[in-house]
């Protein structure tokens, strides 16, 4: 069998389980690496001195120039894992087996950005990790292979990230080797749902905690952007303050009283009034006491 070339448009943790696996197949040979242009990824530079592969950086990958350096490789597939920039149709077309991508959400929903904060923040029960064909579309391609994950309230955007980047290398992985003996389905997004959805990026203000939503809302919201995420933050006399984990208490009575407010100090933290009922707030930056109100 002659071994199924392949360029490699990565970045970061994503990309580097998927690459060991990819390496270590006597089938497989990467001959390029291309990161973002913005990278501060030192890995993929390592393993391509390591492994003498050429690292292409920076790179406009729709230019006629990268087109033209592209053609010489001869590859037979393009992987993309968690690159930035948007395929045309000439780089998509120009492997033979054209180009695929990995995508951390359930698709046809949860396309976009930052799939992992937006499942836990919508109380999903299940994500789910996708290796899809590029088109000109933003995750809108052929299904080649979908796995789903289960989500418990002990799940963080922390833990579901550790799962995403072996996960991701897994799943890529098996869709390369399906698709290199060519034992596998498209399966086309609109045949799952007409339209799907989209997720928009998390930007600065976005960590900013509404006390009047249900405690399961601000429980979720919080869990959703913990460490190594930006972390939920809420104020108190104009002072900050950082909250990194909370506990749902289920079926906690709901009583009159002012959202936000301290109603009582815990052994682990602090009682804090929800639009329904209250919250458990642990892992919190700043010492509090009963009565204060946080907005």
């Amino acid at each position: 069998m002659d071994k199924l070339k392949i360029g490699y448009f990565a970045d970061g943790p994503w990309s580097h389980a998927a690459f060991e696996l990819l390496i270590k197949d006597s089938t497989i040979s990467i001959e390029f690496i291309v990161p973002r242009t913005d990278t501060k990824d030192e890995t993929l530079k390592k393993y391509s001195e390591k492994y003498d592969i050429d690292y292409l950086c920076p790179i406009k990958i729709n230019s006629v120039e990268f087109y033209q350096k592209a053609l010489k490789y001869d590859c037979d597939l393009f992987i993309s894992m968690s690159f930035n920039q948007i395929f045309k149709n000439e780089i998509i077309n120009l492997p033979k087996l054209k180009t695929i991508n990995c995508h951390a959400g359930k698709l046809p929903f949860y396309r976009g950005r930052n799939i992992l904060n937006w499942v836990l923040i919508n109380d999903e029960k299940e994500f789910g990790i996708t290796v899809h064909y590029i088109d000109e579309g933003i995750d809108t391609g052929d299904i080649i292979l979908q796995r789903t994950f289960n989500i418990s309230d002990s799940d963080t955007y922390e833990t579901l990230l550790k799962m995403a980047f072996v996960e991701c290398a897994k799943i890529l992985y098996d869709a390369v080797k399906n698709i290199q003996i060519g034992k596998y389905d498209r399966v086309k997004q609109n045949t799952i749902h007409p339209i799907g959805f989209y997720c928009g990026g998390r930007g600065v203000g976005d960590e900013i905690i509404n006390w009047n939503q249900s405690s399961r809302e601000i429980f979720n919201f919080i869990r959703s952007i913990c460490t190594p995420g930006p972390i939920a933050r809420s104020y108190i006399n104009g002072h900050e303050v950082k909250i990194n984990k909370a506990r749902f208490i289920s079926q906690a009575p709901s009583y009159m009283n002012t959202a936000g407010q301290i109603i009582e100090k815990t052994v682990n933290g602090y009682l804090v009034k929800t639009k329904d009922s209250f919250i458990e707030l642990l892992e919190v930056d700043t010492t509090l006491k009963v009565g204060d109100k946080l907005g």
